[in-house]
């Protein structure tokens, strides 16, 4: 089996081709420049590079959200086409599962994390038990200084992990002190091979019915509610 899994939820431009055994090959950059331009490209490049045809692919893997509303759209528009043209499954998982994937090695709890502005975060709870990324708490969009507070009651290490941690390191500090850890720089962009693994074992979407997780109304969305609310 052949998989393609693609992250264009965040900052990240993340692709990968896999089978159940190994990860064939990587694409991943950390840059500020148009997703809906560049991934395609990318794509084409990395299965030219690893000697596959899309015809041979078997599955799609997407990263569904949460993060950047305009990544999260791309990267399943994209995913929900490419499974259509080649009438395979798609897969989708949560970007932030995703993230949490790359830390193996922590005996505690990991909670990846990106900005959401105005003090608030995307993140979630997971951890690893024998060898298996399990959902502690689900994903959300909270504030950092709530989310610290909840994590305070565990008594557990927590991992921090994502580009935007240093946005909300010294808060994070502040309430959790020593039961806080931050991930290395090397560990804060999430692998597309990790997100293909993930979603080896998982069901398939109804195609036409799959949506992103923003794990929030957009800006325009909540203004148009909250007009609407004080109207009545």
């Amino acid at each position: 089996m052949r998989i393609l899994a693609i992250d264009t939820s965040n900052e990240v431009l993340g692709i990968a081709l896999l089978d159940e055994d190994q990860v064939i090959g990587e694409y991943m950059t950390n840059m500020k420049k148009n997703h809906s331009v560049r991934v395609m490209p990318a794509i084409e490049k990395l299965l030219a590079d690893c000697e596959t045809k899309a015809s041979e692919l078997d599955k799609i893997v997407v990263a569904q959200g949460p993060g950047s509303y305009t990544g999260v759209r791309i990267g399943v528009t994209v995913a929900k086409t490419l499974a259509w043209a080649l009438q395979i499954p798609l897969v989708g998982v949560s970007s932030l599962a995703t993230l949490a994937a790359t830390a193996h090695y922590f005996d505690g709890y990991i909670s990846p994390l990106f900005d959401a502005r105005r003090g608030l975060i995307y993140t979630g709870l997971y951890e690893y038990q024998n060898g298996k990324l399990l959902t502690v708490w689900d994903d959300r969009n909270i504030l950092a200084k709530e989310w610290a507070e909840q994590l305070q009651t565990l008594k557990r290490p927590i991992l921090f992990i994502g580009n935007d941690i240093t946005l909300h390191q010294e808060l994070l500090g502040s309430i959790l002190h020593d039961q806080a850890h931050f991930a290395g720089m090397t560990e804060h962009n999430p692998r597309p091979g990790e997100l293909g693994k993930l979603g080896l074992t998982s069901e398939a979407v109804a195609l036409h019915s799959f949506t992103p997780n923003y794990a929030r109304l957009v800006e325009a969305e909540a203004k148009w509610l909250e007009k609407q609310e004080r109207k009545n």
